[in-house]
């Protein structure tokens, strides 16, 4: 029994061999699970890391700069003090009821106090997003607080702030008894209680909070002529693309003559690997001034950031290719031209690929960077305006599409690899799933065919 538990053991944890696939898939769906989990545990365990309070109602503090608003956090030190000094207005205003001098207010400032229900109406879908400023359906939602017809499910109304409901409601009503916000008292009304619930810092929002926001982003237009976000995204893959893809055109074939000639590797490797260690961002106010301040300048980043790296990594591709090779063309009279064309290309052309599949990765490092140069475009910009104004639970969606985006077109690339290139060792090694017999087999069909036509 000793040894078989040691035998499973060692079969974990060998040195330089390789688990079976099926604990090789369970490992690797922990990779992405365990994060996953810790973020959970972080947002919904109660006992757990919450040193904050999001707010689901707040209220205006006179003398107060700092204004709060529903979805603010604050720290659950801060959190008593905001309360107490709201009852502290609220009793001042009870007192000159009492006393029969009422305290007087604008009409403005008793629509805001009215306002303040908004968030209640949106969480139970008596409102839509865009309508926390309709004072006639918001009249009707304190009408039916008040008067009991309508129950907050979504959010728990304190006994506190439904009795304060209930009084701004005679005052209201007693001034006009149907909607008509001209009539709205001058005497100043009960402001509501802020509540609010515990939660991470604005930094770190919930899952459910990250879900929700990229689903509304991403399936609302917005109002004030703005890019969509899937048009932020095609034009962020656009400044990707062209980036990598004339870093590509330029350096593969200065990268190939620079592997196999000397000539060319010293005249200009020197230079490339002196420039790879200049940070690219520090150029991006150069490339603004002559290429403007739409996407010139973000492609050229990108190439920049890509471009050295790439000719010095294929350069070194280039020189492992065996020189038994070159020999027997050689001597079979193959000159320059056809060593190039016949043996070097085709023979570095798997690792060629392999070597532009990581070099892409590396290109999406520098989009965030590139998409703030000149003017803030594509799905940075959107960050960066939201970063600014703490709307982070807006921020992570986009964070994990990039992620998300790099990450399957990497493993889509490497699956392809073993398509394009089947008689390399790592592709007939390679465990085949039913898509790639699937096309190997149409493939090997398609060929025979053409083979029999010929």
């Amino acid at each position: 029994m000793i040894k078989k538990k040691a035998k499973n053991k060692d079969h974990w944890f060998s040195i330089r061999k390789e688990l079976p696939p099926a604990r090789r898939t369970l490992l690797t769906a922990c990779s992405f699970f365990l994060p996953l989990l810790v973020w959970i545990t972080v947002s919904y365990v109660p006992f757990i890391w919450h040193p904050d309070i999001k707010l689901q109602l707040s209220a205006d503090r006179v003398g107060v700069t700092t204004v709060f608003t529903a979805g603010d956090r604050m720290s659950k030190d801060f959190f008593p003090t905001f309360v107490e000094a709201v009852r502290q207005e609220n009793r001042t205003t009870l007192d000159a009821q009492k006393k029969g001098k009422p305290l007087s207010g604008s009409r403005r400032d008793n629509i805001k106090k009215l306002r303040h229900l908004s968030p209640v109406g949106v969480a139970n879908g008596w409102l839509e997003n865009n309508q926390r400023q309709d004072d006639e359906k918001l009249f009707e939602i304190w009408k039916g607080l008040a008067e009991e017809t309508l129950t907050s499910k979504a959010i728990s109304l304190s006994k506190e702030n439904l009795e304060i409901i209930k009084d701004n409601w005679r005052a209201l009503s007693k001034a006009t008894p149907t909607f008509n916000s001209k009539l709205y008292p001058t005497e100043a009304l009960l402001k509501l209680i802020p509540q609010g619930v515990s939660s991470n810092p604005v930094y770190l929002p919930a899952p459910h909070e990250v879900i929700a926001a990229g689903w509304l982003d991403f399936n609302t237009q917005p109002d004030n002529g703005m890019p969509t976000m899937w048009e932020r995204y095609r034009h962020s893959l656009s400044i990707i693309f062209w980036g990598f893809a004339y870093s590509c055109l330029l350096g593969i074939p200065l990268a190939i003559l620079c592997g196999s000639f000397d000539f060319f590797s010293k005249l200009h490797e020197p230079f490339v690997d002196f420039f790879r260690y200049m940070p690219a961002p520090t150029f991006s106010v150069l490339f603004v001034a002559f290429l403007g301040t739409s996407d010139a300048p973000k492609i050229m980043l990108v190439f920049v950031g890509t471009f050295f790296q790439l000719v010095l990594v294929i350069a070194n591709t280039t020189r492992l290719l065996e020189n038994s090779l070159l020999e027997a063309a050689q001597t079979l009279g193959a000159n320059r031209r056809q060593l190039l064309a016949r043996v070097i290309l085709p023979g570095i052309l798997p690792n060629l690929y392999n070597d532009l599949r990581i070099l892409l990765g590396w290109a999406w490092t520098w989009l965030v960077i590139a998409e703030l140069i000149g003017e803030k475009t594509g799905l940075t910009g959107f960050i960066d305006t939201q970063g600014t104004r703490y709307n982070f639970d807006r921020v992570f969606p986009v964070i994990i599409l990039i992620g998300l985006t790099g990450f399957f077109t990497d493993r889509l690339l490497f699956w392809l690899r073993n398509l394009f290139f089947p008689w390399t060792e790592d592709a007939r090694q390679a465990p085949k799933g039913p898509l790639t017999r699937f096309v190997l087999s149409f493939r090997d069909r398609t060929a025979y065919f053409k083979k029999s036509d010929s």
